[in-house]
């Protein structure tokens, strides 16, 4: 019952003014998202609304916006151009069903492996691109479009100053478009956008054949469209986590996406995810629980429905100043200063991040470069720390060496190159207690030490091996076994 007040109760006023700004920020993208998946504009606003509406009750994130999204429709774009927007549809329902299993096998905790760079990086490329996105806007426009801008900007970093209890993107909007239409201003409004539907969305089943064909049609674009959406959404969670210090569900967010991207599906829309930005415009605004995300799937349905007409006459140029408020908020200033203070791999990832989510327009790819060389500077940087020590004893017929560290796959060469195995000695015993065997390539290692020891004629002891170790050991050496040692030597 806490949780519940918590959720829906706790901010009623600043949920439902902050849906009433995310709802009007979402027309204009939800649009445009059509327009690039090549599909009439009402799929794009049924499936906001839709994904809006159910993700409110069953995601894991309260307060975050999910609805049609431009890294999602760049991958209908050639599902939709071969065969259809119906196999779309069927799409986004099949998309639903494998975000749902990759909830129920918990693969959300994944979120663990990226690394703050990586997110760093997430966030300042997608800073870039929601600002990049508005550019067609400001460019090749009359000067009146520039001087809306300019006063939407003013009136959202200054109105605050007067008033906290109306958001300040919502007055921006309402007074610029009060302002173009009294003054009769000719300049490019959501209504140019495209025409918004006049009918609520119905129930209705895909109209594919139900055969292998299809499903080898819509799997490869599914699959994907689930990888793309968790992965955008799980990265924007981490963020609003961050933006309310407050924690989230991953693998119950990951449900909630497949659930609403299958009504999405059932209901003409498309598939969708967490939107970064809207859902900055919605913490900035003071939204915090699922009213706010329930309020905006809504709003977007009545006003696009009910009142078209009125919000058709809102100007672009209005809704470009809020989505630049959003870049710049989104955007990490402090990165810049740490370039100077964080360690030279730190920013290496960060920076690949962001080259390659900028150069490919695709969130996926580069949050992938992000985690792989984040992988590859840990490993490195793990497999530095490896100690090996020696000593002589008994009048130099033996020498020990003590392990310290790790060995895997990237510190393998640097145990193997520690031992001097050319000493003529009798005896050799390696002390591994304080050392760890993590893969099939660091048991390789210690079977070459060992083998390559007794071909110089020394009998060799390894000692101290942890569990974990011992058990690797035992699956998978071969220095206790005279076939494979002859195999390994040659023989």
């Amino acid at each position: 019952m806490k949780s519940f007040h918590q959720d829906w109760l706790s901010n009623i006023r600043n949920d439902s003014l902050a849906g009433l700004v995310v709802a009007l920020a979402l027309i204009p993208e939800a649009i445009a998202f059509s327009i690039i998946a090549g599909v009439d504009p009402k799929v794009g606003l049924y499936a906001s609304f839709c994904i809006a509406t159910v993700i409110a009750f069953t995601g894991g994130r309260p307060g975050m916006i999910s609805a049609a999204t431009g890294a999602m429709a760049l991958v209908m774009v050639l599902l939709v151009k071969e065969h259809g927007l119906q196999y779309l549809l069927a799409a986004t329902v099949l998309t639903g069903v494998l975000q749902i299993l990759a909830g129920w096998l918990r693969l959300g905790t994944l979120m663990r492996f990226v690394s703050r760079s990586v997110i760093t990086g997430f966030v300042n490329a997608l800073a870039i691109l929601i600002f990049m996105a508005q550019l067609p806007e400001l460019i090749n426009v009359t000067w009146k479009v520039y001087a809306m801008v300019i006063a939407g900007l003013a009136i959202i970093y200054l109105f605050p100053y007067i008033t906290k209890a109306i958001p300040s993107p919502l007055v921006a909007i309402v007074l610029l478009t009060v302002t173009a239409i009294g003054l009769n201003l000719d300049i490019r409004t959501v209504g140019d956008m495209g025409n918004l539907p006049d009918s609520l969305p119905i129930f209705l089943l895909p109209d594919v054949p139900l055969n292998w064909e299809t499903l080898n049609i819509i799997l490869p674009v599914s699959a994907t469209l689930a990888v793309v959406g968790l992965l955008e959404s799980m990265m924007t969670a981490s963020i609003v986590d961050e933006l309310t210090d407050s924690s989230s569900n991953k693998n119950r967010e990951s449900v909630g996406q497949g659930i609403a991207n299958i009504a999405s599906g059932f209901l003409g829309g498309m598939a969708g995810c967490a939107m970064i930005g809207q859902s900055v415009i919605n913490v900035k605004s003071g939204g915090r629980g699922r009213l706010s995300t329930l309020a905006a799937g809504i709003f977007l349905l009545l006003m696009v429905v009910f009142i078209g007409d009125w919000v058709a006459l809102i100007p672009m140029a209005a809704l470009v100043a809020v989505m630049i408020m959003v870049s710049i908020g989104t955007f990490n200033w402090a990165s810049f200063r740490n370039l100077r203070e964080h360690p030279r791999s730190s920013n290496i990832v960060m920076i690949a991040t962001v080259v390659v989510v900028v150069a490919t327009h695709d969130l996926a790819k580069g949050v992938l470069v992000g985690v792989l060389l984040s992988g590859f500077f840990f490993a490195h940087k793990v497999g530095m720390v490896l100690h090996v020590g020696s000593k002589s004893e008994d009048e130099g017929r033996v020498r020990s060496y003590r392990v310290i560290g790790q060995v895997f796959f990237a510190s393998a060469d640097r145990f193997i190159g520690s031992f001097d195995f050319k000493e003529v000695i009798e005896k050799v015993h390696i002390d591994v207690s304080r050392a760890h065997f993590w893969d099939v390539t660091a048991v390789s290692a210690l079977d070459k030490v060992v083998v390559k020891f007794r071909r110089e004629g020394a009998e060799v002891e390894v000692i101290g091996l942890n569990e974990a170790s011992a058990t690797m050991v035992d699956n998978f050496a071969v220095h206790d076994k005279p076939d494979a040692i002859k195999k390994l030597m040659g023989h």
